[in-house]
């Protein structure tokens, strides 16, 4: 069985784009989430529900908050999506975010890691 590798991308965007961007998780888990949802970032609890409560906090506990992505990369069931998220009082983040996709290619699984954009670096190349 081949898997639509440009699909899952694309969903997994726009997964993205609706639950950080437009503030809403609900939706976006409604649309583009499998069956099941496990969540890898120890601090947001497994499942759904918890997903929309965790994101519907976070979107009135920081208006305003966006993420850029800067590459998408698919192999398999698996998308890596290469952020930059602006946060509230100038913060910046540079984020790596694995999802994996059901056949249907909706988010069933989760995990990231996300790092700090320093004022100074020791080299002249940016983070993204």
């Amino acid at each position: 069985m081949s898997v639509d590798t440009e699909r899952n991308k694309r969903n997994a965007q726009a997964f993205y784009e609706m639950m950080f961007n437009q503030c809403q998780p609900r939706a976006a888990i409604e649309r583009y989430a499998g069956a099941e949802y496990i969540q890898h970032n120890p601090e947001v609890a497994d499942g759904k529900e918890a997903f929309i409560a965790y994101f519907e906090r976070m979107a009135a506990d920081y208006p305003g908050k966006s993420v850029v992505f800067k590459r998408a990369v698919a192999e398999g069931d698996l998308v890596v999506l290469h952020c930059h998220q602006r946060w509230p009082d100038n913060l910046e983040y540079a984020g790596i975010d694995i999802f994996r996709c059901d056949a249907q290619g909706k988010v069933v699984e989760h995990w990231d890691v996300l790092q700090v954009i320093p004022a100074s670096s020791n080299n002249d190349n940016s983070m993204f």
